[in-house]
């Protein structure tokens, strides 16, 4: 068996521990620098003693490490499960980088649980050593939103880097990267975003954030290890690399603007706060980061390719140490007090809600719903980026000469509008405040979107807009789109059974358990439950209705049997909303304060109502859809046969069933010959 190549350092080149761990230290530097700076040490509270100086200054050390930590776990990951080809066994490389992202991860377990305990003292004044007790600990953890936050990426991060020595295929590496970016998720509650107005917005921006860094800064760090190192497929690695920063650098760079809009109370204070000023200082640093990416695109990538890795590696050195600073600027950022922060006062409602409540509906229901509109960066963003890479593949597919259908283009724009409706208008401003109004959204996403996006056909533009990989090369897009499409996972849940059970079951597994409520309480927790409500839409009526390629699917008979089982469980559902007397979500709307809501249990009726009624539509142009692509089916079918009955094919059916009827009656005048198999019976 052949062993593979030892990994020797690059000539003339700085030691690659070298170059991290001035990284490391660079970043600690930038942090302290800032917090002092910014004035986010010397924060008191008048009248409470202070936590001192252990705290004030270790807190955001911590957080830099923390973050560091979690941003190598999720490259490392990124590195093993992305950007180097392997099969389903990891290979010994795989294996090798997965070792590190063990030890990333338990050194952001340790830091997440330092982090804890600091942030803990910070908010009680005290020094560690007073307010660390099991009970306080315990109580923080179960009762304040950070110590939930910081106490699952603890327990997220151990977990990972106890499963990453014993974990040996690529699927499991796949859900260990999955599992770290929820951990990273998770801290956007933490800091100013959860405590600003506006914080559903600025929570939202903040977690692209999060993920957008981890996947650049990471992904630049293992692509730089690999590269130095003279692994094997380094260049294979920077390829797959580059299109991901320019999407991380996109995210990296949307979230950031919604975060400091959130923030600064009028663009004046840019430039007259020291939080505008590291806004500002952080900024350049993107820009620069940006404008390094587009070097390597052009220059240092060709290069490596040809096996001259030494100005790559040069150039990621000089990114990574800026990339340093710009992570010491953000941690500084969070220490720092925002312009107006000390004056603001939010209402309990608001600290809610993430905005003040809305005005009651009134005599016209219809007016508030399209007037009180509320910027949501996760789905405002997200329909974006999905129509502008719609929109190019199509201009892609027409500058070649092919066609697409304008009705396919015009359904898939169309459910992306009525998405930006559902969750940006005053439906998902109301959708927190009355329960009719958010079952309204409920339906939308579920059962009206989802029709137009699958008769979109995403999936087909995407198959036949992309390139193909060139022959010995590693999979590209197309090549992994595809192996997506015909996986194990899309099989399970594209089978009808399956996907008539998440459909229907988790709206009552979300709104007849505590589940509701504890997701309504956190914002990510509710834009989860809309993103869930959309997905589990979408893979059923893909099921029924949809035109993408996939696993093999039931006949349009098949299809239409599924969907006539499947809805009088939704009418159960509804009826059952109708006729409860015990009021769904009741810990959710007594936090509330809703002078105008004169009986909760009304509002909830009209809730079924509103299900029932919203479910009867989709289902009637579902079934006429499914009729029409049956008919066409059939006409397509027909028109095969016949052009194989003039080609004179030795297959056609029709000539092989009269040969049939033909040896038929060839039998019944001579007893003594037998007749010739039918096609089924030959196959």
């Amino acid at each position: 068996m052949a062993t593979e190549a030892k990994p020797t350092r690059v000539t003339g080149l700085p030691r690659l521990s070298v170059v991290l761990a001035c990284g490391a230290f660079a970043a600690v530097v930038v942090t302290v620098a800032a917090v002092w700076a910014g004035g986010g040490a010397a924060t008191s509270i008048p009248g409470i003693e202070d936590a001192g100086a252990v705290t004030n200054w270790g807190l955001p050390v911590v957080r830099t490490l923390m973050d560091t930590a979690a941003v190598a776990t999720v490259g490392a990951l990124l590195l093993v499960v992305v950007l180097l080809p392997g099969g389903r066994k990891l290979t010994a490389t795989q294996l090798r980088y997965l070792t590190w992202a063990g030890a990333a991860a338990a050194l952001w377990a340790v830091a997440s649980a330092a982090a804890l305990v600091f942030t803990l003292s910070d908010l009680f004044a005290q020094p560690v050593a007073e307010i660390l007790s099991p009970t306080i600990v315990a109580d923080f953890v179960s009762t304040d939103a950070q110590g939930r936050s910081y106490a699952l990426m603890a327990a997220t991060a151990g977990v990972i880097a106890t499963l990453c020595v014993g974990v040996g295929t690529a699927r499991w590496a796949r859900l260990l990267l999955l599992l770290a970016l929820a951990g990273l998720v998770s801290s956007a509650s933490t800091g100013h975003s959860s405590a600003a107005g506006n914080h559903d917005a600025a929570v939202t921006s903040l977690a692209l954030h999060l993920v957008g860094v981890a996947v650049w800064v990471g992904g630049l760090v293992f692509v730089l290890v690999v590269a130095a190192r003279r692994e094997e497929r380094a260049a294979d690695a920077a390829r797959r690399f580059s299109p991901l920063t320019a999407g991380a650098l996109l995210a990296v760079a949307a979230s950031g603007l919604v975060n400091t809009a959130v923030r600064l109370p009028s663009p004046g204070d840019v430039f007259a706060s020291r939080y505008g000023l590291m806004v500002v200082g952080k900024a350049v640093a993107l820009v620069l980061l940006g404008a390094l990416g587009f070097w390597h695109r052009r220059r240092t990538l060709p290069a490596l390719a040809d096996g001259r890795r030494g100005a790559f590696v040069r150039l990621a050195v000089g990114e990574l140490l800026l990339m340093a600073v710009a992570t010491g600027l953000a941690v500084g950022l969070s220490r720092t007090p925002a312009p107006g922060a000390e004056d603001a006062s939010l209402s309990p409602t608001e600290e809610l809600l993430g905005f003040p409540m809305p005005p009651p509906l009134g005599d016209f229901p219809w007016t508030p719903l399209f007037t009180q509109w509320h910027f949501d960066p996760l789905f405002g963003f997200g329909t974006a980026t999905a129509a502008l890479l719609y929109l190019a593949g199509v201009r892609k597919l027409r500058a070649r000469g092919d066609k697409w259908p304008v009705g396919r283009t015009i359904a898939w724009l169309l459910g992306l509008a009525v998405t930006v409706l559902a969750t940006m208008s005053g439906l998902a401003v109301y959708g927190k405040v009355l329960f009719s109004v958010h079952m309204g959204q409920h339906m939308i996403l579920a059962m009206t979107v989802p029709i137009l996006l699958v008769l979109g056909a995403p999936a087909t533009l995407a198959l036949r807009a992309l390139p193909a990989a060139p022959k010995g090369e590693p999979d590209g897009p197309r090549e992994m789109l595809m192996k997506l499409l015909h996986s194990r996972y899309v099989r399970v849940i594209s089978n009808p059974v399956v996907a008539s059970v998440l459909f229907i079951g988790s709206a009552f597994v979300v709104y007849y358990t505590s589940l509701f409520e504890q997701l309504m309480r956190s914002h990510l927790g509710h834009m989860f439950m809309l993103v869930h409500f959309l997905a589990v839409g979408l893979v059923f009526f893909w099921v029924i209705i949809g035109i993408d390629p996939g696993p093999r699917r039931p006949p349009h008979l098949g299809r239409l049997f599924v969907l006539i089982l499947t809805m009088p469980f939704h009418s159960w559902f509804s009826i059952s909303l109708m006729s409860s007397t015990a009021l769904i979500g009741e810990g959710w709307w007594s936090l509330l304060d809703r002078p105008w809501v004169a009986e909760a249990l009304d509002d909830q009726y009209n809730a079924g109502a509103i299900a029932w009624a919203t479910g009867d539509i989709p289902v009637l142009i579902t079934t006429i859809i499914l009729a029409i692509q049956w008919i066409r089916s059939d006409q397509r079918e027909a028109r095969r046969i016949d052009r194989q009955i003039e080609r004179g094919d030795d297959n056609d059916p029709l000539a092989a069933y009269n040969a049939y009827l033909a040896s038929l009656h060839a039998r019944d005048r001579h007893p003594g010959q037998s007749a010739r198999p039918t096609p089924t019976e030959e196959s």
